[in-house]
């Protein structure tokens, strides 16, 4: 009878293995009855695929134009990775920068936070064409792209890392004093393993600020050939009325966002995960 009663979310040793972590039964059911109510609700009102496709014709049309969208996808994934990368090697040197000195942190911090708040939109047609006066074709557009991607995702990892440098105990700065730790023996012993937490919860943001970047980038620039990206697809299709494609492409983008949260997630929680209070909470 015991049995009966063990709850789902027991951990157990007995019980990891045989049940499923409503962590994830949770939002698959969620999506289960959201696609089934929209599917319903297009049968029922017979709206038609221009106005809204059901679930079933956006995932037929994904599977008949897997062989144009893909590899648009693909494009749209190079252009968020070298823009991810950039803005993780630029944004820890300009954190590692100003926290060397409150004065340089006080004088271009909110040059940083200005840069941020402006609107992609508006600043990425200067931003093409500065570029191609300066990188020849046919990289030019690539290159234009993972600019605005860049900024767009830069400014996270900057702002969370320059906090969690920031954060180190004090009493632990006194005790490196103490045994006469130099400036870079205090930044690699005791900073930046308080940064690390604040660092990858940046990382997890900015992932999917370089997607965002990359695509509205890929809407500015509107171009075509073998350089566009799945926002190209998007835009024709929605100019064309082929709404389910649209909606096929918006999936694939959508999936890809997911697909790198959960990555960064993943990776975030194997570093933190025998000394940080967030992961081992989780595993406990």
């Amino acid at each position: 009878m015991s049995n009966f009663l063990l709850p789902v979310s027991s951990t157990t040793p007995s019980s990891q293995g045989k049940f499923v972590s409503w962590d994830i039964v949770a939002p698959v059911l969620v999506g289960v009855v959201f696609l089934v109510g929209w599917e319903v609700l297009v049968q029922v009102t017979k709206l038609p695929p221009f106005l809204l496709p059901g679930p079933i014709l956006v995932l037929q049309t994904l599977v008949k134009d897997w062989g144009e969208l893909f590899p648009a996808l693909l494009v749209t994934t190079q252009i968020t990775i070298v823009a991810f990368l950039m803005a993780i090697a630029f944004g820890v040197a300009i954190a590692v920068l100003f926290v060397q000195s409150k004065w340089i942190e006080r004088s271009f911090f909110p040059y940083a936070v200005i840069l941020q708040t402006t609107p992609i939109v508006a600043i990425a047609p200067l931003i093409i064409l500065w570029i191609r006066k300066i990188v020849p074709e046919p990289n030019t557009t690539f290159a234009a792209m993972v600019v605005c991607a860049l900024i767009v995702a830069f400014f996270p990892i900057i702002s969370n890392t320059t906090l969690g440098l920031n954060s180190a105990d004090h009493n632990l700065r006194n005790l490196f004093q103490l045994y006469r730790a130099n400036r870079w023996q205090t930044l690699i012993y005791l900073q930046i393993p308080t940064a690390m937490p604040y660092f990858l919860g940046g990382l997890k943001i900015s992932g999917g600020l370089a997607l965002i970047g990359a695509v509205v980038a890929e809407f500015v620039a509107g171009t075509g050939g073998a350089q566009a990206g799945i926002a190209y697809q998007i835009l024709m299709a929605g100019y064309n009325l082929q709404v389910p494609r649209m909606f096929a492409a918006l999936l694939m983008t959508t999936a890809l966002g997911v697909l790198i949260f959960v990555g960064l997630t993943t990776l975030s929680d194997f570093l933190l995960r025998h000394w940080h209070e967030s992961s081992v909470k989780r595993e406990s």
